[in-house]
């Protein structure tokens, strides 16, 4: 197949919707490398459907969770991604749904997306990766000078919405170190959970 939309990783079954993201963070695996556990994830280009989608995703043998996440940010498909979601709660409705987002959804799609995923999004895990404004922009090198509160207002929507949403950070960038306590006391404000993730300089091997 020429474009990887879906793949598979660690018995759950990932979707790679584009290759365009509104951030380019230092720490981004495809920085390094342009496969994940051998399957290339550079999209030869960027005009895949929901069906085309659908099409590869059936191919695969049901898994209890799905994952949006790729080599973008995959909100910036804001209709595809809801359609092939739609399809999959019909198809599969035990299976959980959840989509790792740079938190940037609301401000490019120009509104807030979030209460059209309500009842097909179990989870939105989102890039928080800073304790202030400056390091953010340091370490995502996001693309309109608003991200980091966009990111903020993007978690407190999910919460608001009584979605699961998960504010996550990198921790240990060649051994950088982030303020997780302040973090986690921003998460908790905004009614996320928080996460931690260890950089790992190859990714998955």
């Amino acid at each position: 197949m020429a474009n990887t939309l879906v793949y598979l990783l660690d018995g759950k079954i990932y979707i790679n919707l584009t290759n365009r993201c509104t951030n380019d963070c230092i720490f981004c695996l495809r920085k390094d490398k342009d496969d994940v556990c051998g399957q290339a994830l550079w999209l030869d280009d960027e005009n895949s459907t929901a069906e085309d989608v659908i099409k590869q995703f059936d191919t695969f043998e049901p898994t209890s969770e799905v994952i949006f996440c790729g080599y973008g940010e995959p909100l910036l498909k804001f209709e595809v991604l809801k359609q092939v979601a739609k399809y999959i709660k019909d198809k599969y409705p035990e299976t959980k749904i959840r989509i790792n987002t740079n938190g940037h959804a609301n401000f490019a799609n120009k509104k807030n997306v979030v209460p059209e995923l309500k009842g097909l999004i179990d989870e939105f895990s989102v890039s928080l990766n800073a304790p202030t404004k400056e390091e953010y922009d340091e370490l995502s090198q996001p693309k309109f000078d608003t991200a980091y509160e966009e990111v903020k207002k993007f978690i407190k929507c999910c919460s608001n919405e009584g979605i699961c949403v998960v504010a996550s950070v990198v921790e240990n960038y060649k051994g950088r170190h982030i303020d997780l306590e302040t973090c986690k006391k921003i998460a908790s404000d905004l009614g996320a959970k928080f996460r931690v993730r260890e950089w790992i300089p190859n990714g998955y091997s």
